[in-house]
């Protein structure tokens, strides 16, 4: 499990990136949430921890919940 910082949402694609700790960015979709976070109420800054899954474009951030 990796930590991080929502860095930037865009909101009417329904994606963002989260800065992890270890200085690496990562993508998200809303469809790759836990359940109990909204994607329409997340902020940049937000602290969030989330599992990093292999995608045809890159590592991204998967199960992302809030920390």
């Amino acid at each position: 499990m990796a930590t991080g910082t929502i860095k930037r949402i865009i909101g009417d694609r329904g994606f963002g990136f989260i800065l992890a700790e270890d200085e690496k960015e990562y993508f998200f979709h809303r469809g790759g949430l836990d359940p109990t976070l909204e994607f329409e109420r997340l902020v940049g800054g937000e602290r969030v921890e989330f599992d990093v899954e292999a995608s045809p474009k890159g590592p991204r951030a998967v199960r992302v919940r809030a920390a």
